[in-house]
């Protein structure tokens, strides 16, 4: 078996040697030594490396990749497979819901900049009279709005959209949403469909907020599904059939 130095595996891999010797010390990559003290590795190297990319690339830390790698030394792929996808399930669920976060909370900073351009010049000095944070800031910061309360319930049923803008939105949710499995809930429908589509209904989610306060929209992981839940006030039921119903 032909063996390398730490410099020719380096260049073979595309890893630095930096890090071959950080392996090296956590575990992940074991070395021979010669004589001289100089690492020396084997061809299986070059695999193990490569299989050590593909786990960091999917987010799995040090700790589950040296975890996966005996798993993956013992050579039963189906073995590799059983330990690997809870994994992968699990770091899943946490982009996704870290998608809607920060979808969420990029709405609300379009809502502060456009409340902040809206705001009238005064000459007099600041003061909490200025309104510079948006009423959600304040509320976040506890304002007026009581624990518990659902401002959705006495939100005004109106839509700023109209025209070429509101059949884009429809058309847009239309897509998002297509196939998803419907069931009626209390106040409102619950879809169900593959979690993939969690970033762009949570985008969706946030523009209908900005424009339709009364839609109350609630996103739920399970697995490789996501459920949608959205509610309206009576009066609302109109709309949310027109965005939400299955196409004829």
């Amino acid at each position: 078996m032909s063996r390398m130095r730490i410099s020719q595996l380096a260049e073979r891999s595309r890893v630095p040697a930096t890090t071959l010797r950080f392996y090296e010390s956590t575990g992940l990559l074991p070395a021979d030594r010669t004589p001289s003290g100089y690492r020396v590795y084997g061809e299986d190297a070059v695999d193990r490396l490569a299989f050590i990319g593909a786990a960091k690339h999917l987010g799995l830390p040090l700790e589950e990749v040296g975890e996966l790698l005996a798993v993956w030394e013992a050579g039963v792929c189906a073995e590799v497979k059983a330990d690997l996808r809870p994994r992968i399930a699990a770091r899943l669920a946490e982009a996704e819901r870290r998608v809607a976060e920060l979808t969420a909370f990029t709405a609300s900073l379009h809502d502060a900049v456009a409340h902040l351009d809206a705001l009238p010049d005064r000459d007099g000095p600041c003061d909490p009279e200025c309104g510079f944070l948006t009423p959600a800031a304040r509320h976040d910061a506890g304002g007026d709005v009581e624990p518990g309360e659902e401002r959705w319930r006495s939100a005004p049923v109106a839509c700023s959209l109209g025209g070429d803008d509101l059949d884009d939105r429809v058309r847009a949710w239309r897509e998002a949403v297509d196939g998803a499995v419907r069931t009626e809930i209390a106040d409102g429908l619950r879809l169900t469909m593959p979690a993939d589509r969690a970033g762009a209904v949570a985008t969706l989610a946030a523009a209908e907020q900005r424009c339709c306060a009364f839609f109350d929209f609630r996103l739920r992981f399970d697995g490789r599904v996501v459920h949608l839940e959205v509610r309206v006030p009576a009066e609302g039921a109109g709309l949310l059939a027109e965005l939400f119903d299955a196409p004829d």
